[in-house]
């Protein structure tokens, strides 16, 4: 028996609309009603009967923490009428009885109802520890310690626990666009956490300036016996990769094909943690390229919980004290004086020097050279290429700052700083002074996550140079409200490699980055380019400026 099949023949509205043929209708289905829609609608359920007019209206509890949200429709529920099914006569006699048992109210009464206002903020009572109405608190909205009026607590009518009425922060860009730069390429965060390269071991390329011993004392620092941060008066350099005389000679002799500095390159690597806006300053000569920095730009400060979101220090407007003590701006200056104080105090001053080549940044109109700071400069070769028959390679300028106990045991210097410990982190993590000998790695973890960009660039750039160990200091100010007093309560070491893995920082991606833009610059006209990090999206723009874009003098930039 062969079983056969006939296609039923398909009429096409003539009028090229969705939906059964008015003219071909069969006869049994033209008193039923049909509900126009569109392809492009989105089909959520299958059916619902529920009706959204009367969901909550005999609810106990309002949830005033999704009032803002917009009601799911049923798929058809703007043409439903069509097949609304209508009683005409309801039976009076049928009702529906509740024969479950009633709980009683367990202590907040009718503020857990429709209100809401004991938790949400609209309630009475004593004054609230956790900002206004709006925050959340347990009380009310009278007198608070602090917090913003609209922050999103856990209740209150303005945001609840979305927060959907919190201001949102508008930070600045480091850089101001000008009006003649040109917009090259826009890449976001997620393209860039895709990229990856692996690159092979550095080969040393040259070693400038004088290294002296790390103080070992400064290892038996505790919470008990503390020692006062000082203020040591030394030189330290800090150029850019176009007026480093030694990467100059390194290009006449075309040693490499770009040349950049280990701080530079490490906030590139790290580019998708950052937060705050940067700019780095791409120039083609030929077929070579320097990415440089701006003089005062962000590469000379140091930030300050740049990753802890809504905990993170204000901008530039008064701070919760009324004051300008703990804004950002304020608390980048202050980390960066203790930074370059603590890197010259934990030197020995007994210890032997180490010069394998004169500080190539030291005119003798500076000073003698014993005002000048512990620091040799490494310079480096990596290999970017891809294929074998290709050759891109980079020469970075490193810096350590100390050698351990032996000459070939090098170190970098870096010191995390508290200063307030109510505020920071939204006083979620123990002060240093009480918790940093028996809670410290609750302590690392939460600067981890607050200073995570800040920590990923000191990782990278200790991995970049070679350097053995981090000694990482815990500094905190004698008094929350002095910023010129501080006290080191802690020192510890890490492994470069060590610590970058358990931050999760792959160099793999970050030298994927790397090549990337260098590609990118290196396939434009010579001239200079900037690479400005968005200071409100995270995504990177690449500009073609104009050649005195940056010159001495230019205001076309903000410091």
């Amino acid at each position: 028996m062969v079983l056969s099949f006939s296609l039923p023949p398909i009429h096409d509205n003539e009028d090229g609309s969705w939906g059964p043929s008015s003219s071909t209708l069969p006869a049994q289905f033209k008193d039923i009603p049909y509900a126009p829609f569109s392809k492009s609608d989105k089909i959520t359920r299958i059916a619902d009967w529920h009706d959204p007019a009367t969901t909550d209206a005999g609810a106990g509890r309002a949830r005033p923490t999704f009032a803002n949200r917009r009601p799911r429709e049923a798929y058809g529920a703007a043409e439903a009428n069509a097949f609304g099914y209508v009683h005409d006569e309801d039976e009076k006699s049928f009702s529906l009885v509740d024969s479950g048992n009633r709980l009683a109210s367990r202590g907040r009464g009718a503020s857990r109802g429709g209100a809401r206002t004991a938790r949400g903020g609209g309630g009475s009572g004593a004054p609230t520890r956790g900002g206004a109405a709006a925050r959340g608190g347990r009380g009310t909205a009278l007198p608070t310690r602090g917090g913003y009026a609209t922050r999103g607590g856990r209740g209150g009518f303005t945001g609840g626990r979305g927060g959907y009425d919190k201001p949102v922060r508008v930070r600045d860009s480091s850089v101001t666009i000008g009006a003649d730069w040109g917009v090259v390429a826009e890449v976001d965060f997620a393209r860039l956490a895709k990229l990856s390269l692996a690159v092979d071991e550095a080969e040393d390329v040259g070693a400038h300036g004088t290294l002296q011993a790390y103080d070992r004392a400064y290892d038996r620092v505790t919470t008990r016996a503390e020692r006062p941060l000082e203020i040591v008066d030394r030189l330290r350099y800090n150029p850019s990769a176009s007026d480093d005389p030694v990467l100059a000679g390194l290009a006449d002799t075309k040693a490499a094909t770009v040349f950049a500095t280990d701080g530079v390159l490490a906030v590139l690597m790290c580019a998708p943690r950052s937060v705050n806006s940067w700019d780095i300053v791409f120039e083609r000569r030929g077929d070579q390229l320097f990415l440089d920095k701006r003089d005062g730009g962000a590469f000379d400060f140091v930030t300050v919980n740049e990753n802890a979101g809504d905990n993170a220090p204000a901008d530039d407007a008064a701070d919760a004290t009324g004051g300008q003590l703990n804004t950002a701006s304020a608390l980048s200056l202050e980390a960066t004086y203790i930074n370059h104080n603590f890197a010259s105090q934990v030197i020995s001053p007994s210890s032997k020097p180490y010069t394998p080549s004169p500080n190539p940044f030291h005119s003798a109109d500076d000073g003698d050279a014993d005002s000048l700071a512990s620091a040799l400069y490494r310079y480096r070769k990596f290999d970017l290429s891809v294929a074998e028959d290709e050759e891109l390679s980079l020469v970075v300028r490193t810096e350590v700052d100390a050698y351990v106990d032996k000459r070939s045991t090098l170190a970098l210097v870096r010191a995390l700083n508290e200063y307030d410990p109510r505020a920071q982190a939204g006083g979620k993590t123990p002060e240093w002074r009480k918790g940093l000998e028996t809670q410290r790695g609750a302590i690392v973890a939460n600067e981890m996550k607050n200073n995570s960009a800040k920590l990923a660039r000191w990782a990278v750039q200790g991995v970049l140079a070679g350097a053995d160990q981090i000694k990482m200091g815990f500094i905190t100010r004698a008094n929350p409200r002095d910023a010129q007093r501080h006290t080191i309560v802690g020192v510890h070491s890490y492994k470069p490699l060590d610590f970058a893995r358990q931050m999760n920082v792959s160099l793999a991606n970050g030298w994927g980055i790397v090549r990337t833009f260098c590609d990118l610059v290196l396939q434009q006209p010579e001239g200079k380019y900037v690479l400005v990090k968005d200071p409100n999206a995270p995504s990177l723009k690449l500009y073609s400026v104009p050649a005195d874009a940056f010159d001495a003098g230019d205001d076309e930039f903000e410091e």
